[in-house]
């Protein structure tokens, strides 16, 4: 992950609120509505639009969420194919 400074600065306003710059979402494809996923790196706050795809072929077709992890129809079925195989 490579961090590159757009040199704007933001206040947190009392409910812990920071406006994400209209240049920034418009690169960024952010529209009003979008989720946005938080992550901590050190003492570092990383914000990603939140994706919502499978986790192993990046389909948007999701059947499932398992422990926190979007699988679709088709890796489930190709899942189910390789636990055949290796029992």
């Amino acid at each position: 992950l490579k961090m590159k400074s757009i040199g704007v600065v933001r206040h947190v306003d009392p409910l812990g609120r920071i406006v994400i710059p209209v240049e920034t979402r418009r690169i960024l494809d952010i529209s009003v509505g979008d989720q946005m996923e938080i992550y901590t790196d050190g003492d570092a706050i990383i914000l990603e639009k939140y994706k919502t795809n499978c986790i192993f072929c990046g389909s948007s077709e999701i059947f499932l969420s398992y422990k926190n992890q979007l699988v679709c129809k088709d890796c489930i079925k190709q899942l189910h194919e390789f636990k055949k195989i290796k029992e």
